[in-house]
């Protein structure tokens, strides 16, 4: 095993004098400073920050007179007065022959477009979305996957001052109509189908069925993608074609720093779907922010991150437009496992993103990926990502690369924390604290600890906070989510434990925490020792104690092709634990399951498997139109 806190790349004095967070601090008159004296001003003067931030990249927009920052959380206000548009920002003149856009996806399909066709391709389909009566906060819904159909519908719609929702055509029908039927949408955009893993899935019929539940909608807008779309039929349905036949006006709509950019959504897999509302000033802000002092992105980038258009990292690729990089869509599936990498040589990636079980995926199928040699950032999300996951990238990735492992969330559309290309990169821990980000570990009477596990909150307001829930006329909701547990606090709902230096480790969820005779872990600890095994692919473990009752600790593992759950195995695993944990967390049963329950943004169920585990039925304990893998839900009943 790799130690935890191992050094594994510093910045030289290169990358540290290039990187355009230093220039940021030049040019605020900081040079010198730290990374740390830097962001402990960001959030101790969060109006001077972000007003700088305004300043230093020349938003777009007309601010106004009123305070940068007004009332406390939940309720704090930005940038009162202030008229702003994400489109405007993402689509300022640029450039026209540099390339804005790469699409690929798993059947060979190539297609670009440079700044200049995506500006002349937005402002045709502004006016097919004005010719079918879309105007400022009309709801505008996508069930397409990640082509660029999916990023010029969303500008045209985003320029009108009318708001954006999508989700992935691998949802189900249910799933969809939980989300869009909630938002009202006046037109839908659907795709006819979609590839995935070599297989072909026709969406019409769903996609049908997703209109007819949605009261309101007018028009649906079919994107061929199997060649089975409807014919036109007036207003009612119309083609991808029709909708930009026409030249347009790319015009901007001026917009209130809070006025509602996109509807973005929670898992859903217990309830009915929280959905979040984002404003676009706080994530023009916000990703400008993370994308260039963070990711230290530019227009000499090709920037791509593995994702869907129901998961929120398809919105921040997409940022990657407010700071010119190039963007890479890609459609279809991570298969086989090299196949990510391969695209990323081909296309000349400098910054490549994944979720954390990719990485693994790929340290376990033992790649050493090549033709790399413009790559110099790895991003990852999704879940905790194990030392050995750090050390993997340095030894068969690049020794030159720095690997920036973020957690924040859809609530934030960004990361709390991160890597910044002034700090070390240290195996298993995420060096620091997000800039405009007071994050803080909490113990349970509301006190900041260090060096110790704790609640994951946030103390000071960020502009990418939700400006509302939608149908939440009171805030109630939004105030439950997030404020019920400390006043005035947000809690998230990760464990977290910061060090000394500033950097941190996050352990899972905080509502699934093991709690062994007293000793309290995070559940990705667990994950990390189970799932270094090479038999094991995935793995599941529940506590089913209640409070101030000790259960039963269950270990559920879906093996490797070809792999036994032998006795042999199955003393290893115990022996690593008691070794590497501790005696107390040695599973009292290890089961085998056909595979792990994850949400559709890859996710592990462990909430809802405990549920089901203390007797809830499966039906009630998880949405299943919300799961990757519904089908494996049933083989976890006690």
């Amino acid at each position: 095993m790799v130690e935890e806190g191992t050094l594994l790349w510093e910045p030289t004095p290169d990358v540290v004098r290039e990187a355009k967070v230093t220039r940021f601090m030049e040019w605020l008159g900081r040079a010198g400073q730290d990374y740390h004296e830097l962001w402990r001003w960001s959030v101790d003067e969060p109006a001077e920050f972000w007003t700088a931030v305004w300043d230093f990249f020349q938003v777009v927009g007309e601010r106004g007179d009123g305070p940068v920052l007004s009332g406390a959380m939940p309720g704090a206000r930005w940038f009162a007065g202030t008229t702003i548009n994400y489109t405007a920002n993402a689509l300022r003149p640029r450039d026209p022959g540099h390339v804005a856009v790469i699409f690929r996806d798993e059947s060979g399909e190539r297609r670009t477009l440079t700044y200049g066709e995506l500006r002349e391709e937005v402002a045709r389909v502004r006016a097919g979305l004005v010719r079918l009566g879309v105007g400022r906060g009309d709801r505008v819904a996508a069930y397409v996957p990640n082509i660029p159909e999916a990023l010029i519908a969303f500008l045209a719609t985003a320029s009108l001052g009318a708001i954006w929702s999508s989700c992935s055509p691998d949802f189900g029908a249910p799933s969809v109509i939980d989300r869009f039927g909630q938002i009202e949408p006046k037109v839908l955009l659907a795709v006819d189908g979609y590839r995935y893993n070599g297989k072909v899935f026709d969406r019409v019929e769903v996609a049908r069925k997703i209109a007819a539940s949605l009261p309101g909608l007018r028009t649906t807008v079919w994107i061929p993608r199997l060649g089975t779309a409807p014919e036109s039929t007036g207003t009612d349905a119309i083609r991808w074609a029709e909708l930009r036949a026409e030249p347009g006006e790319l015009a901007f709509e001026p917009v209130p720093f809070d006025h509602p950019l996109w509807v973005v959504y929670s898992s859903g897999t217990t309830g009915l779907p929280k959905p979040i509302v984002h404003g676009h000033g706080g994530i023009v802000l916000e990703h400008l922010k993370a994308l260039s002092f963070h990711q230290d992105l530019g227009p000499e980038d090709v920037f791509f991150w593995y994702t869907t258009t129901g998961w929120m990292m398809w919105n921040y690729l997409i940022g990657g437009l407010l700071v010119g990089c190039t963007v890479l869509l890609y459609d279809g599936a991570a298969s086989p496992v090299d196949s990510l990498w391969r695209i990323a040589a081909e296309e000349g990636v400098t910054y490549f993103g994944v979720g954390a079980p990719y990485l693994l995926a790929s340290m376990k199928a033992g790649l050493k990926p090549e033709g790399l040699e413009r790559l110099r950032g790895v991003g990852s999300t999704g879940s905790p990502l194990p030392p050995e996951g750090f050390q993997w990238v340095y030894d068969n990735v690049g020794r030159h690369i720095q690997l920036g492992s973020f957690s924040g969330g859809t609530d934030v559309c960004t990361g709390f924390v991160g890597a910044v290309p002034l700090l070390p990169i240290r195996a298993g821990v995420i060096p620091c604290r997000a800039l405009g980000a007071k994050v803080e570990a909490f113990d349970p009477e509301g006190r900041p600890i260090v060096g110790e596990v704790g609640e994951l909150v946030l103390t000071v307001p960020m502009p990418s906070m939700p400006v509302m829930f939608w149908n939440d006329p009171d805030g109630a909701r939004y105030r439950e989510s997030y404020f019920a547990e400390y006043l005035g606090v947000w809690r998230h709902g990760d464990w977290v434990k910061f060090r000394p230096d500033g950097g941190c480790v996050i352990y899972g969820r905080s509502d699934s925490t093991l709690n062994r005779g007293g000793v309290r872990m995070g559940t990705s600890e667990f994950y990390r020792v189970v799932e270094r095994f090479d038999e094991i692919a995935d793995s599941l473990v529940i506590d089913t104690g209640r409070l101030g009752q000790e259960g039963r600790l269950l270990l559920f593992v879906a093996l490797a092709e070809g792999a036994e759950l032998t006795p042999e195995l199955v003393d290893r695993i115990r022996a690593a634990l008691r070794t590497e944990l501790s005696p107390r967390h040695v599973p009292d049963e290890i089961r085998v399951v056909p595979g792990i329950p994850r949400t559709l943004s890859g996710k592990k169920l462990e909430v809802p498997v405990r549920k089901i585990l203390l007797g809830t039925p499966p039906e009630q304990a998880a949405n299943r139109d919300a799961l990757a893998n519904p089908e494996v839900l049933d083989h976890f009943r006690p």
